[in-house]
């Protein structure tokens, strides 16, 4: 058993706490929506009037926030968590941010003599609650290894990316390629359906073919083709087109930064920025169907 703080308890965050908790670890939390934390405290953890108190008496802090100055508002700023815990205590961030964020709070630990991974995940909502989540780890290999048996309550893979940051390399890249998959597959279903075939047939065909990808296997964005999925309940929930906005960006400066072509990343940024402008933010982010074919609604 270990104590935990869990702080940022969004749609990721509080699935994943909930398996630590169901891990029998225990669980201090805090979010600044308080009927998340009231949530998780009806299941055992308890719950925190802030980040600093969440986090002392912690022997792990983990965080899952939206984004770059959020985690660092939590761990240097107003959330003071750098200064509130133990020696000794280690610091897992599991927010996709920016690398050079990521590496200025492995510094800032690093001074205070406390480790500190940056960890961000794939997998999704339905993979945070499964359990079945992808861990993407910057930071020392020592530190990682204190992590795991928490990592492992939360999900089935863990990679050490390499050293502080490298986490969030990797999850850019992939989250890129993410969006580029998921628009190109909603490109192709829509122009089946709109020559004659059944969404359902078509993404089959294409499972078994050269076109299969993680959207067709596990995330189908045409509504009606696959239970369980974004799709098949308005889109709500999941990974909004804001957040993946968010990702594409952190690649398109990095691509900036050491002059990487990013053509395709590029454009998919630019649709769902469109997209967003609309209203559809907080839609998952598969919704973009719907933006590539505004007649889907009226099917």
């Amino acid at each position: 058993m270990t104590q935990i703080a869990f702080i940022g308890l969004g749609n990721m965050g509080a699935p994943m706490a909930a398996n630590l908790l169901k891990a029998g670890h225990q669980l201090a939390v805090f979010d600044l929506a308080s009927e998340a934390v009231a949530k998780l405290a009806q299941a055992g953890a308890r719950a925190a009037s802030s980040a600093a108190e969440a986090a002392a008496g912690a022997e792990v802090v983990i965080t899952m926030l939206p984004a770059g100055p959020h985690v660092k508002g939590v761990y240097l700023g107003a959330g003071r968590v750098l200064t509130a815990v133990a020696s000794g205590t280690l610091l897992i961030d599991c927010s996709t941010i920016d690398a050079e964020t990521a590496r200025a709070l492995h510094a800032a630990a690093a001074e205070r003599g406390l480790d500190m991974l940056d960890a961000p995940v794939s997998g999704g909502v339905a993979g945070a609650e499964a359990a079945t989540l992808t861990f993407i780890v910057g930071g020392e290999a020592a530190a990682l290894e204190r992590a795991r048996p928490i990592l492992e309550a939360m999900g089935k893979k863990i990679f050490h990316a390499g050293a502080a940051g490298a986490g969030q390399v990797a999850k850019m890249c992939n989250n890129m390629l993410l969006g580029i998959l998921m628009t190109g597959t909603a490109e192709a279903l829509n122009l089946g359906v709109a020559n004659g075939l059944d969404p359902k047939v078509l993404s089959e065909i294409m499972k078994a073919s050269s076109g299969n990808n993680w959207a067709l296997q596990v995330y189908n964005p045409y509504p009606g083709v696959m239970e369980g999925t974004p799709a098949s309940r308005g889109y709500q929930g999941g990974f909004g087109v804001d957040l993946l906005v968010k990702d594409l960006e952190l690649a398109l400066k990095a691509g900036l930064a050491t002059r990487t072509s990013l053509p395709l990343g590029s454009l998919v940024r630019q649709l769902y920025v469109a997209y967003s402008k609309q209203g559809a933010g907080r839609m998952d982010f598969s919704s973009i169907i719907k933006y590539l074919d505004p007649e889907l609604e009226k099917k």
